[in-house]
C-alpha cells in the first residue's frame, strides 16, 4: 500500500512540475523528432514546409554538382560552391526549425500525457459480487476487471478503475489527477458518484461498479488523444492552410517564369548572367508564408497544451477552438455566478410570531436537514438568540429528513405538533393537506420581497400555522461582474442556468450582470434553448456535471465536463475539467481566443516580413540581369551574395525566434473585433516589415565583416 500512496504522490509531482522551453526532458526527444519528421512522408502533410523541403533537396545537388564539376552546369551562373553549401545549409535549417517547433510543442503535451500514465497503476482490488458482499472479496489484479464488476476499496487504498460509487461515501485524493491537493468527496448517487482509477481512498469506504473495460478508461482515453502523432486539424486552420498554399503556388508560379525571362534578357542585352536556380529557389523561400507554414502546427499542439496546464483535457483541437469563437455561454448559478453555500442570513416572523419563536422552531426543523443551508440556520439560531443544545430524548421527537423530492425537513413531536421548514410551495402544500388555509397574505409577501432581492426563501410552519420566513443568501462571487462585461465587450452573450424561481433568478442575474436567465431550467428546456441558438448560427458553451447535463452536453459546441461528474456527463462532452471547477468556463474561452489570436497575429507578421525580404533580395538576385533594380537596394546590402543569403539566414532564424511566443501564445486581451485587428496591424504588421530590415542588414554587416562574403 505504501508503494501505491508513493507512487500516487510521485505522480502529483509529476503532474505540477512546470516544464520550460529548453528543459532536458523535452529538448532532447525533440531533437530527436525533428530529424525523424524529414520523412518525406511526414513533411508533405505540410504543404509550405514541403517546397522548401524540396527546393533544399536541389540546392543539395546543385552544391554536390558545383564542388565536383563546378563549371559543367549553367545553372550554377556565376555562383561558387561556398554560396550555394551555405544556401543549403540554412534552408535545411529553416525546415529543421518548422520541425523543432512542432516537435517541441507535442513533447510538451506528450510530457503532460506521461504525467497522467503514471497516475494509471497495477493494483490489487477487491473484487465483490455484489454491492452487499463486502465481506466475500477477491484480491484480483486491476487489469482483469471488466465493465460493470464490483470492487470495495477501503481508507489508504487506490481506485483500481472508473466507475460509479453505488455504496458508501469517502474522502478521495485526486492529486494524482487534478494536481490539487485538498481531497474531495465522493458518495453513492447525486453527480459526484464518478470516481477515476489511480485516485486514492482517504477515509471510510466505497463500493464502485467499473464503467469500463481495461484500455477503455478516462486516462487511457486522454492519454491516446494526447500522445497521437496525428492531430486533427480544426476548421480554421485548414482554412489557412489553404490560404497560405495559394499564396505558395502563385509565388512558385512567378518564380518559374523569372529564369526564361532572364536568359531572354542576358540573350537580348548581351551583357549580364541570368539568374541561377540557387538564387531562386532561395527567392521562392524568402517569398512564400514559411514562418506561419512552420509555426502553424506548433500553435494548434500548443493551444490543447495550454488547455492541460490549466488542468483542462480536449478530447479534440475542434473544441479549443470552438472555445475561442463561442457567441453564447450558458453558466449555472450555483458554484459559477455565486458561491453557491447559501446561508441563513435573518428570520422573518409572521404577525403575531416573535423572532426568537420563529429562529426556535426553525432549529427544530432543521436538526435533520444535513445540508448546509439547514445546517446554517441551526447556527443562525445559535448566534442571534443562544439556542443551544437541547435533550434530543426527553423531547420524544422523531426527525423528517430533508429530502429533493419532499423539499421540507421538521420533526414530529409527542404531542402531534409537526414543525416543518421547506420551500414555499412545499410548505403551502403541507399547511393544505393538514386542512389548513393558503399562506398568509403577509408571509407570502415576505417570501416574495426576499425572493426579489435575489435570496431564497424558507417558510416555517407549525402544524398548518405558518410562523415566518428565513432568509438563504446566496453570495455572487467578487469579480465576476466585472469577468462578463469583458465578454460582452467581446460581443459574448452571458446566460445563466438556475433551478430558482424567476424572481430569484431575475435579481440575482441583475447583480451578476449577465445578459439573460433561465429560471426553473429543466434539461429539455436547457437542449432546447442550444439549439435556438445554434439555429441562429450562434456557437454556444456550457459547463455540467450531472447526467441530466449529458443531453445538452452532448448537443453544445464548447461541452465541459465536470471530473467530479458522472461518466455520461463526461462522455456527452468534449471537454473534462480536472479540478471540477465551474467558473473555468470563461478561462477556456480565453485560452481558445488566445490561440486564434496567436494564429492571426502570426500569420500577419508572416506575410508582412516578405515585404522586408522582398526588398532584400529581388535587386540582389536580378541585379546583374536588370541593372536599374539596383535603385531597389535601400538596405544598402554589401553584396548579392551576402544579401540573398542574410535573407535565407533571417529566414530560418524567425521561426526559431518566434517558437516561445507560438508555445505561450500572444497576450489575452478582452478587447472587442475591430481593436484587436487594429493592434494586429500595428504590432505584427508593423513590426513585421520593421523587424525583417534590422534583422538583414545586422546579418548583413555581421557576414561582411567576418570576411564571409
Amino acid at each position: 500500500m505504501n508503494a501505491s500512496t508513493h507512487d500516487v504522490q510521485h505522480s502529483h509531482q509529476t503532474h505540477a512540475k512546470k516544464r520550460t522551453l529548453f528543459d532536458k526532458e523535452l529538448l532532447t526527444p525533440a531533437l530527436i523528432s525533428t530529424f525523424k519528421k524529414l520523412d518525406p512522408r511526414i513533411q508533405w502533410a505540410n504543404p509550405v514546409m514541403f517546397v522548401v523541403y524540396v527546393g533544399s533537396l536541389l540546392t543539395t545537388v546543385l552544391a554536390v554538382q558545383a564542388a565536383f564539376a563546378p563549371s559543367s552546369s549553367f545553372m550554377h551562373g556565376e555562383d561558387t560552391f561556398g554560396f550555394i553549401a551555405a544556401v543549403t545549409v540554412w534552408l535545411w535549417f529553416t525546415v529543421l526549425f518548422a520541425n523543432f517547433a512542432e516537435a517541441i510543442a507535442e513533447g510538451r503535451s506528450k510530457a503532460q500525457a506521461a504525467s497522467l500514465r503514471s497516475a494509471r497503476q497495477d493494483v490489487m482490488a477487491n473484487k465483490i459480487s455484489s454491492p452487499i458482499q463486502t465481506s466475500v472479496a477477491t484480491r484480483v489484479s486491476a487489469t482483469t476487471l471488466r465493465k460493470d464488476d464490483f470492487v470495495y476499496v477501503i481508507a489508504g487504498e487506490v481506485i483500481p478503475a472508473d466507475g460509479e460509487v453505488v455504496d458508501g461515501m469517502a474522502s478521495v485524493d485526486e492529486s494524482a489527477i487534478t494536481g490539487e491537493s485538498a481531497p474531495v468527496i465522493r458518495e453513492a448517487g447525486g453527480d459526484f458518484s464518478a470516481v477515476t482509477g489511480g485516485t486514492r481512498v482517504l477515509s471510510d469506504w466505497l463500493v464502485i461498479r467499473v464503467s469500463n473495460n481495461p484500455g477503455e478508461g478516462f486516462l487511457d482515453r486522454m492519454i491516446a488523444m494526447v500522445e497521437s502523432a496525428k492531430r486533427q486539424k480544426t476548421p480554421n486552420e485548414i482554412a489557412l492552410t489553404i490560404l497560405l498554399v495559394a499564396l505558395t503556388l502563385i509565388f512558385l508560379m512567378a518564380v518559374v517564369t523569372l529564369l526564361p525571362f532572364s536568359i531572354f534578357a542576358v540573350h537580348v542585352s548581351q551583357m549580364g548572367t541570368p539568374v541561377s536556380l540557387t538564387v531562386l529557389v532561395a527567392l521562392l523561400v524568402c517569398l512564400i508564408p514559411t514562418t506561419i507554414g512552420g509555426l502553424l502546427s506548433a500553435i494548434g499542439v500548443a493551444g490543447m497544451s495550454r488547455m492541460m496546464q490549466a488542468n483542462v483535457i480536449a478530447t479534440s483541437g475542434r473544441a479549443v477552438e470552438a472555445a475561442g469563437d463561442v457567441d453564447v455561454l450558458l453558466l449555472d448559478k450555483t458554484g459559477t455566478i455565486t458561491f453557491g453555500n447559501r446561508q441563513a442570513s435573518a428570520f422573518f416572523p409572521a404577525p403575531g410570531i416573535t423572532q426568537e419563536h420563529l429562529a426556535d422552531y426553525a432549529q427544530l426543523a432543521s436538526l435533520a436537514d444535513e445540508t448546509p443551508e439547514g445546517r446554517s440556520i441551526v447556527v443562525l439560531a445559535k448566534q442571534l438568540f443562544n439556542i443551544r443544545e437541547r435533550d434530543l430524548q426527553s423531547l420524544q421527537a422523531v426527525f423528517v429528513p430533508f429530502t429533493a423530492q419532499t423539499r421540507m425537513s421538521g420533526v414530529d413531536l409527542p404531542n402531534h405538533q409537526a414543525i416543518r421548514k421547506g420551500s414555499v410551495d412545499a410548505i403551502a402544500k403541507h399547511i393544505e393537506s393538514l386542512g389548513g388555509q393558503a399562506l398568509p397574505k403577509a408571509v407570502r409577501q415576505m417570501a416574495d420581497d426576499i425572493a426579489r432581492r435575489g435570496s431564497t426563501p424558507l417558510v416555517v410552519a407549525d402544524g398548518n400555522v405558518a410562523l415566518g420566513v428565513v432568509e438563504l443568501k446566496d453570495v455572487v462571487k467578487g469579480g465576476i461582474k466585472e469577468r462578463f462585461a469583458e465578454l460582452r465587450q467581446m460581443g459574448i452573450k452571458t446566460v445563466m442556468i438556475t433551478g430558482d424561481n424567476p424572481l430569484t433568478a431575475a435579481a440575482i442575474a441583475a447583480e451578476a450582470g449577465v445578459d439573460d436567465f433561465m429560471a426553473e431550467a429543466t434539461p429539455e428546456q436547457k437542449l432546447a434553448r442550444i439549439r435556438q441558438y445554434q439555429s441562429e448560427g450562434k456557437l454556444v458553451a456550457m459547463t455540467g456535471d450531472g447526467t441530466n447535463d449529458a443531453p445538452a452536453l452532448a448537443q453544445a459546441d464548447v461541452a465541459v465536463a465536470m471530473n467530479t461528474g458522472t461518466q455520461a456527463a463526461k462522455e456527452a462532452g468534449n471537454m473534462v475539467d480536472l479540478d471540477s471547477n465551474p467558473t473555468k468556463l470563461i478561462e477556456i474561452v480565453e485560452t481558445g481566443k488566445q490561440m486564434l489570436m496567436t494564429r492571426g497575429s502570426l500569420t500577419t507578421f508572416s506575410i508582412a516580413n516578405d515585404i522586408a525580404k522582398y526588398f532584400a533580395i529581388i535587386p540582389a538576385a536580378f541585379a546583374t540581369t536588370y541593372p536599374a533594380l539596383n535603385a531597389l537596394n535601400v538596405m544598402h546590402l554589401g553584396s548579392p551574395a551576402s544579401a540573398i543569403l542574410s535573407a535565407v539566414i533571417f529566414n530560418a532564424l524567425v521561426i526559431i525566434a518566434l517558437i516561445p511566443l507560438a508555445l505561450r501564445g500572444v497576450k489575452y486581451r478582452p478587447v472587442g473585433a475591430a481593436a484587436l485587428l487594429r493592434r494586429n496591424l500595428g504590432v505584427y504588421g508593423l513590426g513585421g516589415i520593421i523587424i525583417p530590415f534590422i534583422g538583414i542588414k545586422v546579418i548583413d554587416v555581421v557576414l561582411n565583416s567576418a570576411g564571409l562574403m
